[in-house]
């Protein structure tokens, strides 16, 4: 068996990170942060929260997206089309304000609305932003999963059928699966993009981290120190949803017998 090492380029890539950080570590004022730890953390896992759920809500609203512009009725696939054109077409954080400001600043004159148990919620930004957020990904994936459905070899879907298996029974065990397989790499980079769009929420007072860290350069006037410590946070993250998805990939290639 032979042993797997780290190309020159990424061993050098990683000791110049260890080097920056110890070089940060060493020359800017860190003293804030232990008042902050808390509020860091859980600007964090609100952040962590609403890229998880809306991730998953995403991707599971694309595959319909994407199946039903394969298979699906011509009036159905040009509503798909036409829904994932337009989530491509426009900027997120427009797409933030106009739920947010615009849809939000409807409810208040519907009648019943403030005395329901809705309202609370209706004015509180996480839902506006879970629902922004994730019809953003389920845009960009449901075109994704359109050409994964279509990149599945036809001679698989036709000998399930010939073997008599039920149409559903074909799209949760063959189907599905080798799209979902297909569209791996690429579902990494959305994610990642994903995480590096969560900020934009801070835009319509909801509190991440992202929002935490400018609440703490407004109050101990520092710059740098809080900025590179959210971009160090944000890059590592990133990191290991690259190391997941690599990991799911060789798996996911091992147990389909594919080199």
């Amino acid at each position: 068996m032979t042993e797997r090492r780290l190309p020159p380029h990424r061993l050098a890539l990683i000791a110049a990170a260890v080097g920056g950080i110890a070089l940060l570590a060493t020359t800017l004022r860190w003293d804030w942060l232990p008042e902050y730890r808390e509020a860091i953390l859980g600007g964090l896992w609100l952040t962590l929260t609403l890229l998880v759920t809306t991730s998953v809500a995403g991707f599971l609203l694309a595959i319909p997206l994407g199946l039903v512009q394969v298979r699906g009725p011509r009036p159905l696939a040009w509503l798909a089309r036409g829904f994932c054109t337009l989530i491509r077409g426009t900027p997120l954080l427009l797409q933030v304000w106009l739920l947010y400001y615009g849809l939000g600043s409807l409810f208040p004159y519907l009648p019943g609305v403030r005395q329901s148990w809705l309202w609370p919620y209706l004015t509180d930004p996480w839902p506006y932003a879970f629902l922004a957020l994730t019809i953003s990904f389920a845009g960009y994936e449901g075109e994704v999963m359109r050409g994964a459905f279509a990149g599945v070899p036809k001679g698989e879907l036709e000998a399930a059928r010939s073997l008599g298996m039920h149409p559903f029974t074909i799209l949760r065990r063959i189907w599905l699966p080798r799209a979902v397989q297909r569209v791996l790499p690429t579902l990494n980079g959305e994610l990642i993009i994903q995480l590096k769009a969560t900020p934009l929420v801070a835009t319509i007072a909801a509190v991440d981290a992202y929002a935490v860290f400018g609440r703490i350069r407004q109050e101990t006037l520092m710059v740098y120190e809080p900025l590179l410590l959210m971009a160090l946070i944000y890059l590592v993250l990133a990191g290991l949803i690259t190391l997941a998805f690599g990991a799911l990939e060789r798996r996911w290639s091992r147990h389909s017998g594919e080199p």
